[in-house]
């Protein structure tokens, strides 16, 4: 009579388990769907136009950000060059996808900036639809401060990817400098232009020595043309009148 209650218990135990046991499967099991519930997969957008892709990610939930504007000869513009996350991955909704978008070819020349007052250079790079990009300031004593000394792509350049121009700026003698106009090396002694480099803290490659042709002697009224000193610069890079950091590696072309 006394082992009833015993008995009773146990199968009490066991079923307040089971139901525990249950309830945890359940919950594990709605947490899931609930996960899964909110991934999407990204689409392919690429050839798109932006207002096609802009309604495909929305009825998925994702959000589409064009960060990018390229120059492309392949993608008409207006439509998606590229984008990120790539096609097929797995996101959550309300996720950013960035997509470039293709301005078509370039139909735009680059104006000449150098010179001008940066004011002045960015209303000439609006007028052709393009815009200032980067802009570095340089202490440079030998200009305005304001005076645009470099640009890049340089003026009349063809191929540019983006439609913005960097521009290198004179700035006051006691300002610290964010870069340095790189400068004309052609002519030099290899041993001065790295110690013209060196001065201004910057490093370069080991150079490339190569074989210059011994120009004709003029004839008739043309002038002679002198030959190239072996050990000359006859090539560099970045040009003349680009902006380089400290960080940067000039290449340099000497002849043997």
């Amino acid at each position: 009579m006394m082992k009833r209650p015993v008995v009773n218990f146990f199968q009490i135990a066991s079923l307040v388990m089971l139901l525990v046991a249950v309830a945890l499967l359940s919950a594990v099991i709605t947490m899931r769907f609930a996960i899964h519930g909110v991934e999407v997969k990204v689409p392919a957008l690429k050839g798109m136009t932006v207002a096609e892709a802009r309604s495909q990610t929305s009825g998925l939930g994702l959000n589409l950000d064009v960060d990018n504007r390229y120059y492309s000869g392949d993608v008409a513009a207006g439509h998606i060059l590229s984008q990120s996350p790539a096609p097929g991955s797995v996101v959550r909704r309300e996720w950013r996808v960035r997509v470039a978008e293709s301005l078509g070819p370039q139909k735009v020349e680059v104006p000449e900036t150098v010179g001008l007052d940066e004011r002045v250079a960015s209303l000439r790079l609006r007028r052709v639809g393009l815009e200032a990009g980067t802009t570095a300031r340089l202490p440079w004593g030998k200009a305005a401060e304001g005076m645009v000394l470099a640009q890049d792509p340089p003026a009349h350049a063809q191929g540019i990817a983006r439609p913005t121009i960097d521009l290198l700026v004179a700035a006051p003698d006691n300002e610290t400098p964010d870069g340095f106009v790189m400068p004309d090396l052609s002519g030099l002694p290899v041993v001065s232009a790295q110690s013209e480099l060196a001065r201004m803290g910057i490093q370069s490659e080991r150079p490339i020595f190569m074989d210059v042709p011994v120009a004709p002697v003029g004839t008739g009224g043309a002038a002679p043309v002198m030959p190239v000193k072996p050990g000359a610069v006859i090539a560099q890079q970045p040009a003349a009148g680009a902006r380089v950091m400290q960080s940067d590696l000039v290449k340099l072309t000497v002849a043997k």
